[in-house]
């Protein structure tokens, strides 16, 4: 019965399916309306449901531990600020690292912005929540084939915001414009094409890099923030700590 009455459901659906383009149509008209008032406020005054909390509890423990898991220790804080900054060294860094090592292959450059970096790393103990903090985003990391004359956009770009990037060093001149650019020590060549390990949000022209949206990403199936977490644990399993600085990779013109 229960058969019978599945397939005359599916027959109607079919059938009203099959007769709705014969159908004259309205024109759509919106009409704004709010959402109606629940019976239930939801807020801090509101009592805890006993159901409802030993529901969640298994998760929020799970959770809990695999937040404040420990996987480095930081001599000192790592930071962003404005222009260079040991945070924004450190990411791009890894960047250009882990790309390399997917798509095997070398990564040219590695480019992150100080947009995309929401919390600095603490000193002391570095756990999963601390880069979950740092890097709350979805964000793959993927790579770009950027031709000469992109590239050059790109220092443009970071010149107007001193903004570092991984694999390359340059001066910003009093007009804030990008000089002596240098990748992997050599002088910009407009006719090469240049690897950038960058995440895919940037590649598709956020945070105003829109010169990257003509070109075809390649992924490498990793999750930034992975390859963050990563990183570090190698360094701790080494025995080294989690460490960056500033190393004048963008200088002023005197």
């Amino acid at each position: 019965m229960q058969l019978l009455r599945s397939r005359l459901a599916a027959l109607s659906l079919l059938t009203a399916v099959a007769l709705a383009p014969a159908c004259q149509r309205g024109a759509y008209v919106p009409k704004a309306q709010l959402a109606p008032v629940t019976a239930q406020p939801v807020g801090k005054s509101a009592p805890e449901d006993p159901q409802a909390a030993a529901t969640i509890a298994p998760y929020r423990q799970r959770v809990t531990e695999q937040m404040t898991a420990v996987i480095g220790q930081a001599p000192v804080a790592i930071t962003k600020g404005g222009g260079e900054s040991p945070l924004s060294n450190f990411v791009a860094d890894i960047q250009r690292v882990r790309a390399s090592r997917e798509l095997k292959q070398p990564m040219d450059l590695g480019v992150m912005t100080n947009g995309g970096l929401r919390a600095p790393i603490p000193a002391g103990a570095v756990t999963v929540g601390s880069v979950f903090e740092l890097m709350p985003f979805e964000n793959e990391l993927v790579v770009l084939d950027a031709p000469g004359a992109v590239v050059q956009q790109l220092f443009d770009y970071a010149a107007r915001v001193k903004m570092p990037v991984s694999g390359a060093t340059y001066v910003v001149s009093a007009e804030g414009k990008p000089q002596e650019v240098r990748i992997g020590g050599q002088p910009l060549d407009a006719s090469r094409t240049y690897t950038i390990a960058i995440s895919d949000y940037l590649a598709g022209g956020g945070d105003n890099l829109t010169f990257f949206k003509a070109l075809k990403p390649r992924g490498t199936g990793v999750l930034l923030r992975s390859a963050i977490v990563d990183y570090i644990r190698e360094l701790t399993q080494q025995g080294k700590p989690i460490e960056a600085k500033v190393e004048g990779r963008v200088r002023m013109s005197n």
